[in-house]
């Protein structure tokens, strides 16, 4: 093997370890990261509940929603959904949530947030597209009940 060959042959060798990582092992830590900045979130806003009601009464004014609707619907969804992510359960739909109120926290609420919502659109989008891996519930769900192993799960 030539001295050129050879930073060839270990790139090669570093893509083909690096393509067999399977898709379950990459997309956990984004499952762990959506879970964690939102449910971080929502333990914030029943903490002090008095707080979270007056920062939805006088910052955030979320257009149609009464401020108490909102504060509740927000801490709902961050806990819920967030949890659910997190262990693999309805996790599309979950995600498809989280999403919606990303979108209407960067028009409404924080329009300057955009760099840190673009972080969770890119760990969010990936676990919308293809789904939660093998390590989730929905995996177990769907072989359960359709005996399917989908390339989605990988």
């Amino acid at each position: 093997m030539s001295i050129t060959e050879k930073p060839l042959a270990l790139a090669r060798r570093a893509v083909a370890l690096l393509n067999g990582i399977p898709y379950s092992a990459v997309i956990l830590p984004a499952r762990i990261a959506t879970f964690s900045v939102f449910f971080r979130s929502g333990l914030v806003k029943i903490a002090d509940w008095n707080a979270t009601i007056q920062l939805f009464r006088e910052e955030y004014k979320v257009p149609i929603l009464p401020p108490e609707f909102a504060a509740h619907m927000a801490a709902t969804m961050e806990l819920g959904l967030s949890s659910l992510v997190l262990v693999g359960l309805f996790s599309r739909l979950s995600v498809l949530g989280l999403l919606g109120m990303v979108a209407v926290i960067q028009l409404f609420v924080e329009p300057m947030g955009w760099p840190d919502h673009i972080q969770w659109l890119g760990f969010m989008v990936f676990i919308l597209w293809r789904g939660p891996g093998r390590l989730s519930l929905d995996y177990l769900l769907a072989r359960a009940l359709f005996g399917e192993s989908t390339r989605n799960h990988s």
